[in-house]
C-alpha cells in the first residue's frame, strides 16, 4: 500500500506533468514537487521539447532554499546532455536529500542510471510509487523510446449499426459537439494525424486542431499513386501546418510543384499496390514523430490493423442508425475468414461525451 503522504504529492506530479501534453513530444510528460517539512516549496513541470525539464523548473520556482527536501518526480531523472544539461547534477547541487519516483526512463541513455548517480551522491532514492499512474500517462513515450515508431491510436465515429457515412457517402455529422471537440483534444494530443487519399478527395478536409490555444498535428497523407489535388486545402496550407504525402510514384513534375507548396514527398516502396505502411512508421519515428493519429477511410485502417500497427482505438458511437447495405464502415479490407483470427483489444474503457458513448480499446 502507498504511503499517503507519498501518493499525495505525487498525485499533485502527475497533474503538473499532465500540463504539457501535446507541447513536450518526443520528450514524456513529467512533474516535480519540492516539499520540505511538510510544504511544497516549489513545483514544475516540462512544458515542451528543448524547454528546462520539471526538476529544473521545479527548483527554479522554491521559495527557499531546496537543501533537506525531498523530490517528487513521476518520471527517473535524467543523467545526459540532450537539449538540456541533465537534472541529476541539478538535484545533487540543490542538496536534496531524497528522491521519490513514479516511472523508471527505458532510454538506454538514462535507465536505473539516473537513480545510480543520485545514490552515489548520497541521496536516498524511494522507486516505483503510484507507478501504475506514472506509466500510463506516458504511454506514447515509452512506446517511441522502445520501438523507434510512433504510436498509432485509430479513431473513428460510427452509428449504431457500424456505419461512417450514408449510402450517399455523406458523413457530417454522426456525433454531436462534445464527441467533435474531444477528437480535437486528441489532434492536439498526439504529434500528427494520418489519412488516406480518400478522405482527401471526398471531404478536402484540413486536418488541424482546432481548440483555442491548441496544437496543429503533422499532417500525414498516404497518397500510393500521388493523386492529391494541388489545389486541395491541405496543399494550399502546407507551408503553415506541416505536411507529409507518403507515396510509391516519383513524378518529377507532381513532386516538385507539392515541394514548392511546402509539402514533404515520402516515396516508399510499394506493398501489394500500396505504400509498405511498417516502413512508414521507421521512417516516421526517424523524423521523432511519436505519436499519430489514424482518421483513416475503412481501407486504411484495415491495412494498419493487419500490418500490426494499431496500439489503441477510439470509437465514438452515435445513437444514430444509417441501415444500407452499401453504406461504408470504419473497417473494409478483406476482413478475417474466421472469427478466431480477428484483431483482439483488451475490453474497453467508456465514457458518454453528450448524446454518444466514446469506447477507447488497448492493444493486448
Amino acid at each position: 500500500m502507498e504511503d499517503l503522504e507519498d501518493s499525495k504529492y505525487m498525485n499533485h506530479a502527475i497533474v503538473l506533468a499532465k500540463k504539457g501534453e501535446g507541447w513536450v513530444s518526443p520528450n514524456p510528460m513529467v512533474g516535480a514537487v519540492i516539499v520540505k517539512k511538510g510544504k511544497i516549496i516549489g513545483e514544475g513541470y516540462h512544458k515542451a521539447c528543448g524547454k528546462p525539464h520539471a526538476e529544473r523548473n521545479a527548483l527554479a520556482s522554491c521559495v527557499e532554499s531546496a537543501k533537506g527536501a525531498t523530490l517528487y518526480v513521476t518520471l527517473e531523472p535524467c543523467c545526459h546532455y540532450g537539449r538540456t544539461p541533465p537534472c541529476t547534477d541539478a538535484i545533487i547541487r540543490s542538496g536534496i536529500s531524497k528522491v521519490i519516483i513514479g516511472s523508471g526512463d527505458p532510454n538506454p541513455k538514462v535507465c536505473g542510471k539516473g537513480v545510480s548517480i543520485l545514490r552515489k551522491a548520497g541521496i536516498t532514492v524511494k522507486e516505483g510509487v503510484l507507478k501504475k499512474e506514472c506509466d500510463e500517462m506516458n504511454t506514447i513515450f515509452f512506446h517511441y523510446i522502445v520501438t523507434g515508431t510512433p504510436y498509432l491510436a485509430m479513431k473513428y465515429a460510427m452509428t449504431a449499426d457500424g456505419k461512417i457515412a450514408t449510402v450517399t457517402g455523406a458523413s457530417q455529422w454522426i456525433t454531436g459537439e462534445t464527441a467533435r471537440e474531444h477528437v480535437h483534444r486528441l489532434r492536439h494530443k498526439y504529434s500528427a494525424i494520418m489519412v488516406g487519399i480518400g478522405t482527401v478527395l471526398h471531404d478536402d478536409p484540413l486536418l488541424n486542431c482546432r481548440l483555442k490555444n491548441g496544437k496543429n498535428p503533422i499532417r500525414i497523407i498516404c497518397d500510393s499513386y500521388l493523386h492529391i489535388p494541388v489545389n486541395s486545402r491541405i496543399c494550399q496550407t502546407a507551408g503553415e501546418i506541416p505536411t507529409i504525402v507518403a507515396t510509391t510514384m516519383t513524378n518529377s513534375v507532381k513532386v516538385s510543384r507539392l515541394k514548392a507548396l511546402g509539402v514533404k514527398i515520402l516515396t516508399l516502396p510499394n506493398k501489394n499496390g500500396k505504400v509498405d505502411l511498417p516502413i512508414l512508421m521507421q521512417k516516421l519515428g526517424e523524423f521523432c514523430v511519436d505519436s499519430i493519429l489514424l482518421e483513416g477511410g475503412g481501407v486504411l485502417n484495415y491495412s494498419a490493423l493487419n500490418d500490426g500497427l494499431v496500439q489503441e482505438m477510439y470509437v465514438y458511437i452515435a445513437p444514430k442508425i444509417f441501415g444500407g447495405k452499401e453504406a461504408k464502415t470504419p473497417v473494409e479490407g478483406k476482413g478475417v475468414l474466421l472469427p478466431k483470427e480477428c484483431f483482439q483489444f483488451a475490453a474497453p474503457e467508456i465514457s458518454v461525451l453528450g448524446d454518444d458513448l466514446l469506447l477507447r480499446f488497448k492493444k493486448i
